[in-house]
């Protein structure tokens, strides 16, 4: 199967996939796509415009998985950051749901979406839930428990044991929430086999 993986940071969705599939990962940060390539030597990573990427190239492909930035859109952020912190306000990005319907609207193959819960009601009714995210696809996603991952207490060695990647040997900002953002990787697995 070929597999477009947008905004793919270290790889925590890819991680249980195996190498029998054809995976492209588009990701922004040069330094985060340079240690998805060496966690992941087969796959062909970009660096670049997931969203672009995306619109340009979607035909090429089996199927999808969009992990659109989702801090704009968290809980945590509007509801402890702003509320109680002082952070100022932004505008959700709306990526995530021009995806969504892009997707649906023009992907013949299967696609799945994924973000955090959102501290407004989502606006596309999501397929499923699974863990701490929501998701969107096209195809039946069955409800299922997976470990928690106490995300917003977890340091770094929680969660490199929990992802299972050991990033101490790169350099790079913000190691912590770089890990936070990787989804379970058992998680990513479940998804792939329900889409095949």
């Amino acid at each position: 199967m070929k597999i477009l993986n947008l905004y793919a940071g270290i790889g925590g969705n890819r991680k249980l996939w195996g190498d029998e599939h054809e995976v492209t990962a588009i990701e922004m940060n040069p330094d985060i796509a340079s240690i998805y390539q060496d966690f992941f030597p087969n796959d062909k990573v970009v660096v670049g415009d997931a969203h672009e990427y995306l619109l340009e190239n979607f035909k090429e492909f089996d199927f999808v998985w969009s992990s659109p930035p989702c801090q704009t859109h968290s809980s945590f952020r509007q509801n402890i950051c702003v509320r109680f912190r002082g952070t100022k306000p932004k505008y959700p990005d709306m990526k995530l749901y021009q995806e969504i319907i892009f997707l649906d609207a023009n992907f013949k193959g299967k696609w799945v979406v994924e973000n955090v819960k959102p501290y407004y009601k989502a606006l596309i009714e999501p397929t499923t839930e699974l863990q701490r995210h929501l998701f969107w696809s096209n195809f039946e996603i069955p409800k299922k428990e997976f470990k928690t991952d106490k995300i917003r207490t977890a340091q770094i060695p929680q969660l490199q044991k929990q992802h299972g990647f050991d990033l101490s040997n790169y350099k790079v900002k913000n190691k912590r929430q770089v890990l936070r953002n990787c989804v379970l990787p058992e998680v990513g697995e479940y998804i792939l086999t329900k889409a095949q």
